[in-house]
């Protein structure tokens, strides 16, 4: 296996493929992974522990992490808010065979960016580390995005508004981090729902209203827009 590369992974991932970190102790799923994600480019490396898991992510050498929660060693959720304490920034996919609000919850507010129950489509695992991937190279690849007095860092997972800080949960971060990587774009309520609560979520689709209200609320009504049938929108403030 490479040794880990002594560089910060954003600054030359155009010049090689994506490095994808694999943990996952069913050694069945993590090989079957890692050969279709090699098949789809990426570099893979796959480990089976918690502890090493850590190690390895906290080397700085990966573009994405795929962590298990249910891990020997350190489970998944300790791994996940070790990194983001020492000020790791990679993006982190948790699976898990759990599901439920509380454990999902759980894996966001531990610093995950998205979260996929298992038994889940290989499709939908392709498509979600693409999005993160994506999502990472926003804006020639910085983390903060400002629109007008509000600054959102999706990285340090922060919101300022004229330089005071506006707390939000792990859900209304997620939700509005959806709206402000695709700033002037339409978002439809069901690709909301998809990235921020699960492809499997089969509540209340209303749920997102619930959640787009509450950030009016807290950032300001006019930077939320509602396209009639076809998602919202956020707008810099004139």
């Amino acid at each position: 296996m490479p040794p880990p590369a002594s560089h910060h992974p954003a600054r030359d991932a155009s010049r090689r493929p994506p490095r994808f970190l694999i943990v996952e102790d069913e050694k069945r799923l993590a090989l079957s992974l890692a050969r279709g994600l090699t098949a789809e480019g990426f570099a893979v490396d796959v480990v089976h522990d918690g502890l090493e898991g850590l190690q390895r992510a906290a080397e700085g050498a990966y573009d994405l992490v795929v962590l298990d929660i249910m891990l020997p060693g350190m489970n998944g959720y300790r791994v996940c808010a070790a990194l983001r304490a020492a000020g790791h920034d990679v993006p982190i996919l948790m699976l898990t065979a759990k599901d439920g609000e509380y454990d999902e919850a759980e894996g966001l507010d531990t610093g995950a960016d998205d979260y996929l129950t298992k038994p889940f489509s290989y499709v939908v695992l392709v498509a979600r580390v693409k999005a993160l991937l994506r999502r990472r190279g926003t804006a020639g690849g910085s983390s903060v995005h400002t629109l007008g007095p509000l600054r959102v860092d999706t990285a340090a997972r922060r919101v300022l508004r004229d330089e005071s800080e506006v707390p939000l949960t792990a859900k209304e971060f997620a939700v509005l981090e959806q709206l402000v990587v695709r700033t002037g774009e339409v978002v439809s309520k069901a690709e909301i729902l998809e990235h921020v609560w699960d492809f499997a979520y089969d509540g209340d689709p209303n749920i997102v209203e619930v959640y787009i209200s509450t950030l009016r609320k807290k950032l300001g009504a006019e930077l939320i827009r509602t396209v009639r049938g076809a998602g919202y929108r956020l707008e810099a403030p004139r």
